[in-house]
């Protein structure tokens, strides 16, 4: 893609950063945030508050991509509080995005909405994608799937809708950050049993399937955006300890993950949880990914790090 406007919502976080790497050298790019409006090079960045309109809409008239990311971190405490804000984030900036391009002269071609691939059910036994996953009543599927109804409902006749299902996102910061961590200081061992499924995909190529999407005006509808090579949580820690140059980590029982959550205000569920999510639709449709295999995606993200990053000395 080049020369062409893209608005990201709730940009601000990892993924963002990610889209704005990949995209912001050829393209103009405005993010809309809740940090005070600023420029920088291509960027811009422009305030709202998620769920009423205001001067942001008229940054979306003539956008060629839209993409939603916003919504409140599920790397916290799941009490009554924190639940509310989960749902509410993710209904009233999809809902508030849809009104606005309702009014447009000009809306955005297409319109991307993040979704998260843990609405599929804890999966050991066997992988879920498109056409066979099975969904379960806990909290987090609760989220995803209200997230997808909101955006689904929408009636948008000039503009092409696309939801992803988006895995673990591994780059250069993110999750990869406490990960490193744990590996700098030997606790890199695998988490609970180690069994569980460890869905992912290489922030490279979430961008490059949003730019595959926007290019083949063939495609909507929803799509797992996973690399196809998913992994235990016991194959992805070693092959993190082996690429950042480290032997040996102990692993964290389920029980001492327990405490840890708790002392650090988040739930266990997003190390537990067996995700198992396989990107069939995208696939099928002639998407090819930049690293499909956990190795090439772990020797480049360590490879672009600075060696005191998961090193001690």
């Amino acid at each position: 893609m080049k020369n062409k406007k893209i608005v990201i919502a709730g940009g601000s976080g990892f993924i963002g950063a990610g889209l704005i790497e990949y995209f912001g050298p050829e393209n103009s790019i405005v993010v809309l945030s809740r940090a005070k409006a600023r420029r920088s090079g291509t960027v811009s960045y422009v305030q709202w508050d998620g769920k009423s309109p205001g001067p942001w809409v008229q940054e979306l008239e003539g956008a060629d991509l839209l993409v939603n990311l916003a919504g409140k971190s599920v790397n916290c405490r799941y009490n009554e509080a924190n639940k509310a804000a989960i749902f509410d984030s993710r209904r009233q900036s999809t809902a508030i995005l849809g009104e606005a391009v309702k009014s447009l002269q000009k809306p955005p071609a297409l319109w991307i909405n993040a979704a998260s691939a843990t609405i599929y059910r804890h999966a050991e036994d066997r992988p879920m994608d498109e056409f066979t996953g099975e969904f379960h009543d806990d909290f987090s599927v609760q989220v995803c799937r209200l997230w997808e109804k909101t955006f689904n409902d929408l009636t948008l006749p000039h503009t092409r809708k696309a939801v992803l299902r988006i895995a673990i996102t591994l780059g250069k910061q993110g999750v990869m950050e406490p990960y490193l961590n744990l590996v700098k200081f030997g606790l890199g061992g695998y988490q609970g049993n180690g069994r569980q499924m460890y869905s992912w995909v290489h922030i490279t190529d979430v961008a490059r399937m949003m730019e595959w999407l926007f290019e083949h005006p063939e495609c909507s509808g929803t799509y797992n955006c996973a690399a196809p090579g998913p992994v235990t949580n016991r194959e992805f820690m070693a092959t993190l300890r082996k690429a950042a140059g480290h032997l040996f980590g102990l692993p964290a029982p389920a029980w001492m993950l327990k405490i840890g959550a708790a002392l650090i205000g988040t739930e266990t569920e997003l190390l537990l949880k067996s995700r198992w999510v396989l990107p069939t639709r995208i696939t099928q449709a002639g998407f090819s990914f930049r690293y499909p295999q956990l190795e090439g995606a772990m020797a480049q993200i360590i490879g672009s790090l600075p060696r005191r990053r998961y090193h001690l000395f």
